[in-house]
This record gives structure tokens, C-alpha cells and sequence, in this order.
């Protein structure tokens, strides 16, 4: 069959401010999340909850995430990321407020699950990248999204301390006040990402059905998906129960907070190499070895004395691993099937991610609870890591083949 050949969208916005605002949006969204495990222990020790309250609200934003994520992305591919962005300010607020505010799991999984999941699908790497997508030229695209990438995971090494601090200086509520004003800079920055409409439309016509078909049915599309699962799990898990468990050994909150800055100082280093690396290398290869590497590196962790210093070794590992599977999975997903839906589509392959979130952090706390230990997850972890380095490798990098179809009214 012929492949459909469409030139590529004309750039609108200058690949300058494109990177300067999504760096600096990607930057508050992630950064902030990013630090929600510093509010375990105050928030369920102030309320009397158990450990699965907290990590079920959680999971449940990380699957609000996932499920909320294709349709931001579609919404922002068809009227652009500018009013999607806004809107997910405005939940991010809102869901900040309502955590603070709280007194009973069902309020709290309502606004620190619901509300603050569909404000990230809104304000994160799905709608950020779609712009990138449709205003960098492809033999520069997986290093933007590494910049852009990397912009996160300096916002998340910026966020810890700070976040830190305002519990301690302000309490966990108040901090959670303040956190609530800070998302709302989300909204005046996404005004550098408004697109003309036209630049949403352009590239290959079809039909939003005809790319959720063809990208569910391609073989390549699944295995991103299962590889993405496992990053979620991972990585989540990590990010919400490693100070507990570091605090269970009998390890300060201040280890807990190093480790957790580290592991965002690091990503910036690790999703930008992925970035670079992805113009040159196989991104299939890039993929496989980073889920290896962190099987690797959480069974060292495991296996040899617990100390500070162990800690913080494992957090420098695991942050140069941390996110780094995002701008190769992403450009993945643009170099096989075009731009013109690549933030739904990105969101779609997300929301696997998302899924493997929720487990990750829900079986944390539920085995926890169960069994008084975090051994059992952090052995599936492994597994999971073998299994995604495995899954990626069949991918094919290669555009899709369509046979040629008349063009599809806006």
C-alpha cells in the first residue's frame, strides 16, 4: 500500500519560546507533584488515616491521570493546548486546595485523586509535547522533548526542598495554600503556547476514530504501552513510599528529601542524554536498557547495607533513569504515526503509564498494610523492569504504512 506523504506543519511559534514556556509549565506541574510523599506522614498522622487512605487518593490521581490524558490531548490537538492549559491550572489549584482542606478519605481522594489528576492531564508532557511537535522540526524533535523533559525534572529537584520547607515553616496545609497560588502561573505561561487554529489541522488528514484504530492495532503502539506500564509503576511507587520506607528503617525525613532532590537533579541529566541520544541511537535500545538498568539498580539497593549513602547513590541512579524514557517513547509515537494527533496519542500511551502508577502506589500502601513490609513490591518492581526491557525491543521506529485515503473535513 502507498504511504501517505504530507508535508510537514509549518512551524508557527519559534522553537525559542515553545522550549521556554513548556520548560517552565512542565517545570511547576511535575516539580510539584512530585513532592506529594512528603505529605504522607503529616496528613495521615494529622487525620488519623492509614497509609493505604493516602496511597489509594494517589493511585487514583495517577489513573484520573491516565484516563483524563487522551482527552486532553485530543482537546488540545483539535482547539489547541492553549485553553486546555488554563483549564488544568485552575483544577491544579482547585485540587491543592481541597487536599489541604479535607477531613474525610472520600473528600481527599475527591480532590487529591480526581480533581488533581485531570489537572495534570491538562498541564503536563501529553499537551507540552504536541506543541513541540508541531513547531520543531523532526531531526530536532527528541532533543526538544529531552530539553522539555529535562525542565521537569529540574522542577522537581527545585520542588522537594522548597516543599519541605513549607511544611515545616508553614505546616502541611498552609504549604498546600501556597503551592495551590503557585499552579496557577501555569495559566499566563501557557499564552506562549497559543497556537493560530490553523496549526492544530495541519499535516496528514484523518479522522480522530481512524488514529485511535490504527494506533490500538499496530503492534509497535502495544509494546509502548506495556513498557510504559512498568515506568509508572516503578517510578510512582518510588516517588510516593521510599521516605516511609526510608523512615521505617530508621532513616531521617531529611535522607528522604535528599534523596528525593536527587533523584530530580539527575533526570535532568538523564531525560536530557535520552533526548540527544534518541536523534542517534535506536529508540527502542534506549528504552530497553534504561528499564534493565533499573532492575539493576533497585536489586543492588536491596541487597546492600542501608545507609545514607546507599540512599543517595540509589537516588542518583534511579533519577538519571527516572524520566528518561519519556522523550523516547513520545518521539516514538510521532516518528511512527505524525503529529497532527500526537498529544491524544501521546495521552493514550500514557494512560498505560498511569495504570502501572496506580498499582504501583496502591500496592504499596496495601501490602504494607497486609504484610508490614514493602518487600514484595519492590521484588515486582524488578520483574516488571526485565519485562519492559524486553517489550520494548520488538518496536518498530519506522513511519506507518496507509493505504491512501481522501481527505477528512475539519
Amino acid at each position: 500500500m502507498p504511504t501517505i506523504t504530507a508535508p510537514q506543519p509549518r512551524a508557527t511559534l519559534s522553537m525559542t519560546q515553545v522550549l521556554l514556556c513548556g520548560a517552565a509549565i512542565v517545570t511547576l506541574s511535575m516539580g510539584i507533584r512530585h513532592g506529594f510523599g512528603l505529605w504522607l506522614a503529616p496528613i495521615t498522622m494529622d487525620r488519623g488515616w492509614t497509609r493505604e487512605t493516602f496511597a489509594f487518593a494517589i493511585a487514583i490521581q495517577n489513573i484520573a491521570w491516565g484516563v483524563a490524558g487522551p482527552f486532553a490531548g485530543m482537546l488540545a490537538d483539535r482547539f489547541g493546548a492553549f485553553r486546555v492549559l488554563v483549564v488544568g491550572a485552575l483544577l491544579y489549584a482547585a485540587g491543592l486546595v481541597g487536599m489541604a482542606l479535607s477531613t474525610s478519605g472520600l473528600a481527599f481522594t475527591g480532590s487529591t485523586g480526581l480533581l488533581l489528576g485531570m489537572a495534570q492531564s491538562g498541564t503536563t508532557y501529553a499537551v507540552v509535547y504536541g506543541v513541540i511537535g508541531r513547531n520543531v522540526a523532526p531531526e530536532k524533535r527528541s532533543w526538544a522533548m529531552g530539553v522539555a523533559a529535562a525542565a521537569g525534572s529540574f522542577g522537581q529537584f527545585l520542588m522537594v526542598p522548597v516543599e519541605n520547607w513549607l511544611i515545616g515553616a508553614w505546616g502541611w496545609q498552609s504549604a498546600l495554600f501556597i503551592l495551590g497560588c503557585l499552579a496557577l502561573a501555569i495559566a499566563p505561561l501557557a499564552a506562549g503556547l497559543r497556537e493560530p487554529p490553523q496549526a492544530a489541522h495541519s499535516g496528514p488528514q484523518q479522522s480522530i476514530g481512524a488514529a485511535l484504530k490504527e494506533a490500538m492495532a499496530y503492534p509497535s503502539f502495544r509494546w509502548l504501552m506495556a513498557g510504559y506500564f512498568v515506568c509508572g509503576f516503578q517510578v510512582v511507587f518510588i516517588g510516593v513510599h521510599m521516605p516511609s520506607y526510608l523512615k521505617d528503617k530508621g532513616l531521617t525525613p531529611d535522607v528522604a528529601t535528599t534523596a528525593l532532590a536527587l533523584i530530580g537533579l539527575f533526570n535532568v541529566f538523564g531525560t536530557y542524554t535520552a533526548g540527544v541520544l534518541g536523534q542517534r541511537l535506536a529508540k527502542r535500545h534506549i528504552l530497553s536498557a534504561i528499564y534493565l538498568a533499573r532492575s539493576v539498580a533497585i536489586t543492588v539497593f536491596l541487597l546492600v547495607p542501608l545507609s545514607p549513602a546507599s540512599v543517595y547513590v540509589f537516588a542518583s541512579v534511579m533519577g538519571f533513569l527516572w524520566l528518561s524514557t519519556v522523550p523516547p517513547t513520545n518521539a516514538v509515537v510521532a516518528q511512527i504515526f505524525g503529529v497532527q494527533y500526537m498529544s491524544m496519542l501521546g495521552g493514550l500511551v500514557f494512560f498505560s503509564h498511569q495504570v502501572g502508577s496506580f498499582m504501583g502506589v496502591w500496592l504499596g500502601g496495601r501490602l504494607y498494610d497486609t504484610t508490614g513490609s514493602y518487600d514484595i513490591v519492590w521484588y515486582l518492581a524488578i520483574a516488571l523492569g526485565v519485562f519492559a526491557a524486553l517489550a520494548n525491543l520488538p518496536v518498530r521506529e519506522t513511519p506507518i504504512v496507509r493505504a491512501a485515503a481522501r481527505p477528512v473535513a475539519a
